[in-house]
C-alpha cells in the first residue's frame, strides 16, 4: 500500500468513527461468553431458535422430518491457542431440503445501538462485515441484513468457503440504506439482524435482495443460498469465530475486549444467577409470612426491559437458610409487579415449612439440576 493510500484509508476510519471507541457493532463477537453452557442439543423448533452463546441464536424452522444437530461453544480458533467459535454439528441428517425449511445462525442488534448507520437518510453509511469461518461442506453461503422496523428491509449477499475443514477469514461491504422506509426507531427494540444462513428452501431464495436493500418478503429471506448440504449430511459442521460489524467499507484487526467488559454487555440481555452451585446464597432474603420470602437482586447493569425468569425446576431444588435450617421448596416467581430491567424480586412459589415471618434468611440451589436466570433477549 503507498502513502497516500495508507494515509487515504486511515481518514476513512477516522471519518467513520472507528478511533477512539468500540468499532464492533456485536456483542460476543468472540463467541467467548456462554452463560448457558458449552453445549446443547437442538432439534426442529421453528423460528424462536435457541441461544447458547451469549447474544447468539441458532434457528431451525420448517418442516424438518428427522433433523437434529447440537450448537455448541468449542475452542478451536483461526490463531489456535485457547480461543472459541460457535459449531453447529449435524446428528441425523435430513434425507432432502424441503421448500419450506431454515437454518440460520443470528446476532439481533438492539435499535438503540444502531441509531449512528443513519438509515433513512442520504448519510447512510455503509458497513462491513468480517468473520472467520469453517466447515466441512464447501459452497456458497448467504449472509443477511434485515430491518424490521417501519418498513422491513434486507440486504443479502454471499461468500464462498473454497476449502473443507479449514479456516478461512471472509470480508462483506453493505451500503447503507437510504429508502425513506428504512429509518430504525430509537428504541429497545429490534434494530439490525445479522444472519448467516446455514441452509435454505427454495421458498426463501426467490431473488432480488442480493443487489441493495429492498422491501422485505419470505422468499428474499436468504436469497444466494447456493448450498444445504449442511443439513443433509451426518456429521456435517459448520463454525463461525472473530466477528465483527463496523461502520465503514474497510474491515480492520477484530477488536478485542476483556472477559469482564464482554460479560457486562451479554448481561444487559441474560444473566445467570445460579447454576446448581448448592454451596452458596445467591441472594438475601426477607421471610414476610410464616410460609413466604422474597430476596431482591440489583441489576447493574440493568437489563434491556423487565425480564423473563428461565429456570429449572424439580422436587427440592430451591432452598431458604434461616435461624440455621435449610427449608426447600421447588421454584420461584419473579413478581412482577416488584421488578423492573433495574431489581429482580424473587418469591419461593411453593410454600416451605414454617418459619418465623419477620425474620431474614438466604436464597440458594439445593439441587445440581437447578438453574435460574433472567432473560431480556430480543
Amino acid at each position: 500500500m503507498t502513502k497516500a493510500a495508507e494515509l487515504a484509508k486511515m481518514g476513512e476510519v477516522i471519518t467513520n468513527g472507528q478511533v477512539g471507541g468500540r468499532r464492533n457493532m456485536l456483542i460476543n463477537g468472540s463467541m467467548q461468553i456462554s452463560e448457558r453452557g458449552t453445549s446443547l442439543a437442538m432439534a426442529h423448533d421453528g423460528l424462536t431458535g435457541q441461544h447458547l452463546i451469549d447474544r447468539w441464536r441458532i434457528s431451525l424452522g420448517g418442516t424438518h422430518e428427522q433433523l437434529d444437530g447440537t450448537y455448541a461453544q468449542v475452542a478451536d480458533h483461526p490463531f489456535g491457542g485457547n480461543g472459541k467459535s460457535l459449531k453447529w454439528t449435524t446428528g441425523t441428517a435430513e434425507s432432502s431440503y424441503d421448500a419450506d425449511e431454515y437454518a440460520y445462525v443470528v446476532q439481533i442488534i438492539e435499535a438503540q445501538n444502531c441509531q449512528h448507520l443513519k438509515y433513512s437518510t442520504s448519510d447512510a453509511e455503509t458497513i462491513t462485515i468480517s468473520f472467520h469461518v469453517k466447515s466441512s461442506i464447501t459452497g456458497t453461503y448467504a449472509l443477511g441484513l434485515y430491518k424490521p422496523d417501519s418498513t422491513s428491509r434486507i440486504f443479502n449477499q454471499t461468500y464462498t468457503i473454497d476449502s473443507a475443514n479449514t479456516w478461512e477469514k471472509k470480508t462483506l461491504t453493505f451500503v447503507g440504506d437510504t429508502d425513506s422506509g428504512a429509518a430504525i426507531v430509537n428504541d429497545n427494540g429490534q434494530g439490525l439482524w445479522i444472519s448467516w444462513h446455514l441452509a435454505t428452501g427454495s421458498n426463501y431464495t426467490g431473488g432480488g435482495s442480493t443487489s441493495g436493500w429492498v422491501n422485505y418478503s419470505n422468499d428474499k429471506w436468504a436469497d444466494g443460498q447456493a448450498t444445504n448440504a449442511v443439513m443433509t449430511t451426518a456429521s456435517a459442521t459448520w463454525q463461525l469465530a472473530d466477528c465483527q460489524v463496523e461502520v465503514g467499507s474497510q474491515a480492520t484487526p477484530f477488536e478485542h475486549l476483556s472477559v469482564g467488559e464482554s460479560l457486562s454487555l451479554c448481561q444487559r440481555y441474560y444473566r445467570l444467577i445460579d447454576d446448581g452451585d448448592n454451596t452458596s446464597a445467591f441472594v438475601n432474603a426477607a421471610i414476610y409470612t410464616a410460609s413466604k420470602a422474597y430476596g431482591v437482586i440489583t441489576l447493574s447493569p440493568p437489563m434491556r426491559t423487565t425480564p423473563s425468569l428461565e429456570q429449572v425446576t424439580g422436587t427440592n431444588y430451591y432452598q431458604i437458610l434461616t435461624n440455621g435450617a435449610g427449608h426447600n421448596f421447588d421454584s420461584f416467581v419473579l413478581s412482577s409487579g416488584n421488578s423492573t430491567n433495574k431489581t429482580a424480586r424473587f418469591n419461593n412459589n411453593e410454600n416451605f415449612s414454617t418459619v418465623t415471618a419477620s425474620h431474614s434468611g438466604w436464597f440458594k440451589t439445593a439441587n445440581t439440576s437447578a438453574h435460574l436466570a433472567l432473560e431480556a433477549e430480543l
